[in-house]
Protein backbone atom coordinates (compact mmCIF):
# COMPACT_ATOMS: atom_id res chain seq x y z
CA UNK A 1 0.00 0.00 0.00
CA UNK A 2 3.09 2.44 0.66
CA UNK A 3 4.41 1.47 -2.38
CA UNK A 4 1.38 2.41 -4.33
CA UNK A 5 0.95 5.61 -2.81
CA UNK A 6 4.57 6.99 -3.46
CA UNK A 7 3.86 5.84 -7.03
CA UNK A 8 1.08 7.85 -7.05
CA UNK A 9 2.19 10.79 -5.41
CA UNK A 10 5.15 10.65 -7.77
CA UNK A 11 3.18 10.56 -10.65
CA UNK A 12 1.39 13.72 -9.58
CA UNK A 13 4.50 15.31 -9.01
CA UNK A 14 5.57 14.53 -12.60
CA UNK A 15 2.68 15.38 -14.03
CA UNK A 16 2.37 18.78 -12.16
CA UNK A 17 6.21 19.50 -13.14
CA UNK A 18 5.24 18.33 -17.32
CA UNK A 19 2.72 20.62 -17.33
CA UNK A 20 4.25 23.29 -15.47
CA UNK A 21 6.89 23.20 -18.30
CA UNK A 22 4.18 23.19 -20.63
CA UNK A 23 2.46 26.42 -19.70
CA UNK A 24 5.39 28.24 -19.07
CA UNK A 25 6.31 27.98 -23.26
CA UNK A 26 2.86 28.38 -24.90
CA UNK A 27 1.24 31.80 -24.79
CA UNK A 28 -1.72 30.50 -22.83
CA UNK A 29 -4.26 33.06 -23.58
CA UNK A 30 -3.33 32.47 -27.55
CA UNK A 31 -4.02 28.43 -26.67
CA UNK A 32 -7.28 29.38 -24.67
CA UNK A 33 -7.87 31.83 -28.13
CA UNK A 34 -7.33 28.31 -30.05
CA UNK A 35 -9.72 26.14 -27.95
CA UNK A 36 -12.49 28.17 -27.89
CA UNK A 37 -12.27 28.61 -31.78
CA UNK A 38 -12.82 25.02 -32.18
CA UNK A 39 -15.81 23.98 -34.52
CA UNK A 40 -18.35 21.42 -32.54
CA UNK A 41 -19.16 19.44 -35.70
CA UNK A 42 -15.61 18.05 -36.28
CA UNK A 43 -15.42 17.58 -32.46
CA UNK A 44 -18.30 15.18 -32.34
CA UNK A 45 -17.41 12.89 -35.50
CA UNK A 46 -13.47 13.02 -33.63
CA UNK A 47 -15.63 11.81 -30.60
CA UNK A 48 -17.32 9.11 -32.56
CA UNK A 49 -14.44 8.06 -34.27
CA UNK A 50 -12.40 7.67 -31.01
CA UNK A 51 -15.39 5.54 -29.80
CA UNK A 52 -15.32 3.15 -32.63
CA UNK A 53 -11.79 2.72 -31.95
CA UNK A 54 -12.08 1.56 -28.61
CA UNK A 55 -14.53 -1.07 -29.54
CA UNK A 56 -12.19 -2.50 -32.30
CA UNK A 57 -9.60 -2.38 -29.07
CA UNK A 58 -12.20 -3.87 -26.72
CA UNK A 59 -13.11 -6.80 -29.57
CA UNK A 60 -8.96 -7.43 -30.27
CA UNK A 61 -8.70 -8.29 -26.69
CA UNK A 62 -11.35 -10.49 -26.31
CA UNK A 63 -9.53 -12.38 -28.90
CA UNK A 64 -7.03 -12.84 -26.66
CA UNK A 65 -9.37 -14.09 -24.17
CA UNK A 66 -10.83 -16.43 -26.62
CA UNK A 67 -7.61 -18.16 -26.67
CA UNK A 68 -7.38 -18.99 -23.34
CA UNK A 69 -10.76 -20.60 -23.28
CA UNK A 70 -12.22 -17.72 -21.38
CA UNK A 71 -15.80 -17.28 -23.42
CA UNK A 72 -17.63 -14.14 -22.48
CA UNK A 73 -19.97 -11.94 -24.92
CA UNK A 74 -18.54 -9.05 -26.98
CA UNK A 75 -21.46 -6.95 -24.81
CA UNK A 76 -20.16 -7.91 -21.75
CA UNK A 77 -16.22 -7.46 -22.80
CA UNK A 78 -17.03 -3.92 -23.85
CA UNK A 79 -18.68 -3.18 -20.77
CA UNK A 80 -16.08 -4.09 -18.98
CA UNK A 81 -13.63 -2.56 -21.19
CA UNK A 82 -15.43 1.07 -20.80
CA UNK A 83 -15.22 0.22 -16.80
CA UNK A 84 -11.16 -0.81 -17.62
CA UNK A 85 -10.57 2.90 -19.52
CA UNK A 86 -12.20 4.83 -16.20
CA UNK A 87 -10.23 3.13 -13.95
CA UNK A 88 -6.93 3.37 -15.85
CA UNK A 89 -7.95 7.25 -16.36
CA UNK A 90 -9.85 8.65 -12.99
CA UNK A 91 -8.16 6.33 -10.50
CA UNK A 92 -4.32 5.98 -11.53
CA UNK A 93 -3.06 5.20 -7.57
CA UNK A 94 -4.79 2.26 -7.50
CA UNK A 95 -5.97 -1.10 -8.92
CA UNK A 96 -5.67 0.37 -12.12
CA UNK A 97 -8.47 -0.80 -15.54
CA UNK A 98 -6.19 -3.46 -16.52
CA UNK A 99 -5.57 -4.58 -13.21
CA UNK A 100 -9.44 -4.62 -12.33
CA UNK A 101 -10.36 -6.79 -15.96
CA UNK A 102 -7.58 -8.96 -14.21
CA UNK A 103 -9.33 -9.74 -10.78
CA UNK A 104 -13.40 -9.33 -11.99
CA UNK A 105 -12.29 -12.04 -14.34
CA UNK A 106 -10.56 -14.64 -12.67
CA UNK A 107 -13.13 -14.02 -9.84
CA UNK A 108 -16.21 -14.55 -11.87
CA UNK A 109 -14.56 -17.62 -13.92
CA UNK A 110 -11.74 -18.89 -11.83
CA UNK A 111 -9.22 -18.15 -14.65
CA UNK A 112 -5.94 -18.39 -13.76
CA UNK A 113 -4.32 -14.88 -13.08
CA UNK A 114 -1.20 -15.10 -14.67
CA UNK A 115 -3.45 -16.35 -18.37
CA UNK A 116 -5.57 -13.28 -17.97
CA UNK A 117 -1.99 -11.18 -17.54
CA UNK A 118 -0.70 -12.21 -20.64
CA UNK A 119 -4.05 -11.18 -22.50
CA UNK A 120 -3.69 -7.77 -21.09
CA UNK A 121 -0.13 -7.47 -21.61
CA UNK A 122 -0.26 -8.61 -25.33
CA UNK A 123 -3.23 -6.48 -26.07
CA UNK A 124 -1.15 -3.48 -25.06
CA UNK A 125 1.93 -4.44 -26.75
CA UNK A 126 0.15 -5.29 -29.73
CA UNK A 127 -1.74 -1.93 -30.44
CA UNK A 128 1.81 -0.55 -29.29
CA UNK A 129 3.57 -2.06 -31.61
CA UNK A 130 0.69 -0.73 -34.72
CA UNK A 131 1.44 2.85 -33.20
CA UNK A 132 4.91 2.30 -33.98
CA UNK A 133 4.66 1.11 -37.21
CA UNK A 134 2.20 3.72 -38.25
CA UNK A 135 4.60 6.44 -36.12
CA UNK A 136 7.36 5.07 -38.70
CA UNK A 137 5.17 5.24 -41.84
CA UNK A 138 4.66 9.40 -41.14
CA UNK A 139 8.17 9.78 -40.20
CA UNK A 140 8.62 9.04 -44.34
CA UNK A 141 6.53 12.50 -44.87
CA UNK A 142 8.24 14.53 -41.99
CA UNK A 143 10.94 16.81 -42.25
CA UNK A 144 12.31 16.57 -39.07
CA UNK A 145 15.55 18.85 -38.40
CA UNK A 146 17.27 17.22 -35.68
CA UNK A 147 20.76 15.99 -35.70
CA UNK A 148 21.02 12.03 -35.73
CA UNK A 149 22.98 9.62 -37.07
CA UNK A 150 20.57 7.82 -39.17
CA UNK A 151 18.27 10.21 -41.43
CA UNK A 152 14.77 9.99 -40.37
CA UNK A 153 13.60 8.90 -43.56
CA UNK A 154 15.53 5.96 -43.68
CA UNK A 155 15.06 5.59 -39.93
CA UNK A 156 11.25 5.14 -40.60
CA UNK A 157 12.11 2.53 -43.33
CA UNK A 158 14.32 0.41 -40.89
CA UNK A 159 11.29 0.45 -38.46
CA UNK A 160 8.99 -0.88 -40.77
CA UNK A 161 10.70 -3.47 -42.07
CA UNK A 162 12.24 -4.79 -38.73
CA UNK A 163 9.69 -4.36 -36.49
CA UNK A 164 7.04 -6.68 -37.79
CA UNK A 165 9.63 -9.41 -37.41
CA UNK A 166 10.35 -8.21 -33.58
CA UNK A 167 7.09 -8.50 -32.94
CA UNK A 168 6.85 -11.66 -34.31
CA UNK A 169 9.72 -12.63 -32.50
CA UNK A 170 8.20 -11.51 -29.34
CA UNK A 171 5.44 -13.49 -30.25
CA UNK A 172 7.06 -16.65 -30.37
CA UNK A 173 9.55 -16.64 -27.24
CA UNK A 174 6.66 -15.26 -24.86
CA UNK A 175 3.38 -15.80 -26.22
CA UNK A 176 3.00 -19.12 -28.22
CA UNK A 177 -0.33 -19.84 -27.32
CA UNK A 178 -1.65 -17.13 -29.18
CA UNK A 179 0.42 -17.32 -32.42
CA UNK A 180 -3.04 -18.13 -34.28
CA UNK A 181 -4.48 -14.91 -33.38
CA UNK A 182 -2.14 -12.52 -34.79
CA UNK A 183 -3.77 -11.84 -38.07
CA UNK A 184 -6.89 -10.97 -36.47
CA UNK A 185 -5.72 -9.23 -33.73
CA UNK A 186 -3.12 -7.19 -35.76
CA UNK A 187 -6.22 -6.49 -37.47
CA UNK A 188 -8.12 -4.51 -35.11
CA UNK A 189 -5.18 -3.30 -34.07
CA UNK A 190 -4.89 -1.59 -36.89
CA UNK A 191 -8.49 -0.60 -37.11
CA UNK A 192 -7.87 1.02 -33.83
CA UNK A 193 -5.12 3.25 -34.41
CA UNK A 194 -6.28 4.02 -38.25
CA UNK A 195 -9.67 5.37 -36.50
CA UNK A 196 -7.69 7.16 -33.70
CA UNK A 197 -5.48 8.52 -36.09
CA UNK A 198 -9.23 10.19 -37.29
CA UNK A 199 -9.98 11.23 -34.91
CA UNK A 200 -7.16 13.26 -33.81
CA UNK A 201 -7.38 14.46 -37.74
CA UNK A 202 -11.06 15.85 -37.30
CA UNK A 203 -9.83 17.38 -34.28
CA UNK A 204 -7.20 19.41 -35.97
CA UNK A 205 -9.76 20.13 -38.54
CA UNK A 206 -11.78 21.58 -35.97
CA UNK A 207 -8.87 24.04 -35.12
CA UNK A 208 -8.34 24.72 -38.55
CA UNK A 209 -5.26 23.13 -39.48
CA UNK A 210 -4.95 22.75 -43.38
CA UNK A 211 -2.73 20.77 -45.51
CA UNK A 212 -0.01 20.93 -42.94
CA UNK A 213 -1.85 18.03 -41.01
CA UNK A 214 0.91 15.42 -41.33
CA UNK A 215 3.42 16.84 -38.69
CA UNK A 216 0.65 17.22 -36.08
CA UNK A 217 -0.38 13.65 -36.35
CA UNK A 218 3.33 11.92 -36.12
CA UNK A 219 4.22 14.07 -33.09
CA UNK A 220 0.62 13.05 -31.77
CA UNK A 221 1.81 8.98 -32.47
CA UNK A 222 5.06 9.86 -30.95
CA UNK A 223 3.18 11.80 -27.69
CA UNK A 224 0.86 8.57 -27.88
CA UNK A 225 3.71 6.37 -27.64
CA UNK A 226 5.49 8.42 -24.56
CA UNK A 227 1.93 8.62 -22.61
CA UNK A 228 1.70 4.82 -22.60
CA UNK A 229 4.23 4.67 -20.15
CA UNK A 230 3.23 5.09 -16.31
CA UNK A 231 4.79 8.30 -16.18
CA UNK A 232 1.81 11.02 -15.20
CA UNK A 233 -1.64 10.72 -14.49
CA UNK A 234 -3.43 9.34 -17.42
CA UNK A 235 -0.67 10.33 -20.02
CA UNK A 236 -1.88 14.10 -19.14
CA UNK A 237 0.97 16.41 -19.10
CA UNK A 238 3.79 13.66 -21.20
CA UNK A 239 1.78 14.29 -24.32
CA UNK A 240 1.40 18.03 -23.97
CA UNK A 241 5.13 18.26 -23.32
CA UNK A 242 5.95 16.25 -26.24
CA UNK A 243 4.39 18.36 -28.56
CA UNK A 244 5.98 21.77 -26.95
CA UNK A 245 9.21 20.14 -27.22
CA UNK A 246 8.73 18.80 -30.94
CA UNK A 247 7.08 22.14 -32.56
CA UNK A 248 10.78 23.46 -33.58
CA UNK A 249 11.92 20.28 -34.75
CA UNK A 250 8.91 19.39 -37.59
CA UNK A 251 7.54 23.25 -37.97
CA UNK A 252 4.09 23.32 -36.29
CA UNK A 253 2.56 25.93 -33.91
CA UNK A 254 2.87 24.98 -29.99
CA UNK A 255 -0.49 27.11 -29.24
CA UNK A 256 -2.39 24.94 -31.50
CA UNK A 257 -0.34 21.77 -30.56
CA UNK A 258 -1.07 21.89 -27.01
CA UNK A 259 -5.01 23.28 -27.68
CA UNK A 260 -5.43 19.62 -30.02
CA UNK A 261 -3.40 17.36 -26.88
CA UNK A 262 -6.44 19.20 -24.49
CA UNK A 263 -9.32 18.57 -27.28
CA UNK A 264 -8.07 14.66 -27.14
CA UNK A 265 -7.96 14.40 -23.96
CA UNK A 266 -11.27 15.70 -23.08
CA UNK A 267 -12.50 13.14 -26.27
CA UNK A 268 -10.60 10.94 -24.19
CA UNK A 269 -12.49 11.62 -20.91
CA UNK A 270 -16.22 12.07 -22.46
CA UNK A 271 -15.78 8.23 -23.56
CA UNK A 272 -14.05 7.35 -20.51
CA UNK A 273 -16.83 7.96 -18.14
CA UNK A 274 -19.29 5.59 -19.73
CA UNK A 275 -17.45 3.37 -17.67
CA UNK A 276 -19.07 5.21 -14.52
CA UNK A 277 -22.43 4.35 -15.94
CA UNK A 278 -21.50 0.62 -16.07
CA UNK A 279 -19.86 0.03 -13.32
CA UNK A 280 -22.84 1.45 -11.30
CA UNK A 281 -24.81 -1.42 -12.97
CA UNK A 282 -22.76 -3.93 -12.30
Amino acid sequence: MVKKRIKFLLKVLLTGAALYLVFNKIDTKATWKVIQSAHPGWLLLAWLFFIASKVFSAIRLNIYFKDIGLQITETKNLKLYAIGMFYNLFLPGGIGGDGYKVYLLNKLHQTPVKQLINCVVLDRGNGLAVLLWLMFALMLFVNIRLEFFLPFYWLGWLGLVLLPFGFYLVMYLFFRPFMGSIPSSTGYSFLNQVLQLFSAFFILMSLGVGQQFIPYLFVFLVSSTVSVLPLTIGGVGARELVFVLAHEYVGINQNVAVAFSLLFFLVTVMTSVSGVFFKYRE
